[in-house]
């Protein structure tokens, strides 16, 4: 393992300078230097400090992170068809995000699940169609059309209908999962 390398990744994470994280872990700003470069090794004792500072265990800061993907085709995508809706998922395991975006589509004169409060918030671009978001738990409703938005804090329990004779379709947003 690259230990150096690990160390300054942890350290940019938490948008720490090599004087800051030296400071705190009471090293000297060349030592924590030579560190990230692999010129020297760290005793036990010390790198458990450097991983406290860091805020992960020792466990955590040895555990290899997966190969990170950025991009998502066709090929990824989970749909699921319903009767009155279908939902795309557009990114892989999102569930284990802390967002989850999705393509939602109604069919005419149909309405999607009621989603609960929750904490977190949701957004929303109609693609297709024109659809009305009802706010359960304060008795509104919000009208969209194709390019319109919206913006939801999770505090309401809503959901969505499409009134009219056409499909609808929108990119749907959730923070955290929903779907």
């Amino acid at each position: 393992m690259d230990i150096g390398n690990r160390i300054r990744q942890l350290r940019m994470k938490k948008s720490l300078t090599l004087e800051e994280l030296a400071s705190r872990c009471e090293l000297s700003k060349g030592f924590l230097s030579q560190l990230e470069r692999n010129l020297t090794s760290p005793s036990i004792n010390t790198l458990e400090d450097i991983a406290e500072v860091l805020g992960v265990s020792m466990s955590n800061f040895f555990k290899e992170e997966k190969d990170v993907r950025y991009t998502f085709g066709d090929d990824d995508y989970y749909v699921d068809e319903k009767e009155d809706s279908t939902i795309t998922w557009l990114v892989p395991d999102a569930q284990k995000n802390e967002m989850e975006p999705v393509l939602y589509e109604l069919e005419p004169k149909a309405e999607s699940f009621v989603v609960k409060p929750h904490e977190g918030e949701e957004f929303g671009y109609v693609l297709r169609g024109s659809v009305v978001i009802i706010n359960v738990t304060r008795d509104e409703e919000y009208h969209l059309k194709k390019g319109e938005t919206f913006y939801l804090k999770g505090n309401d329990e809503h959901y969505i209908v499409n009134r009219t004779e056409k499909i609808a379709k929108l990119l749907w947003i959730c923070t955290p999962p929903v779907f």
